[in-house]
């Protein structure tokens, strides 16, 4: 797992498709059903945290970016 769509296709194996239709809040909306798909036992630790560690960096990506187009 590398990349959001990898996280996207893991989280789709559960049921969850998300959409909201901003990207930033698509990230956030990820990371809570990540949270309750992990609290629920059905993916491994390993798994989490990689998935995790995308969500915050993409979420750092687009916060960054909203900031140079607000200015």
């Amino acid at each position: 797992m590398k990349t959001l769509y990898d996280v996207q296709q893991l989280l789709k194996k559960y049921g969850i498709l998300v959409h909201v239709g901003k990207r930033i809040w698509d990230i956030e909306l990820m990371a809570i059903e990540l949270d309750n798909i992990y609290k629920a036992g059905l993916i491994e630790q390993k798994d989490y945290l990689v998935a995790k560690l995308i969500l915050q960096r993409e979420h750092e990506i687009e916060e960054k970016d909203e900031k140079k187009h607000s200015i």
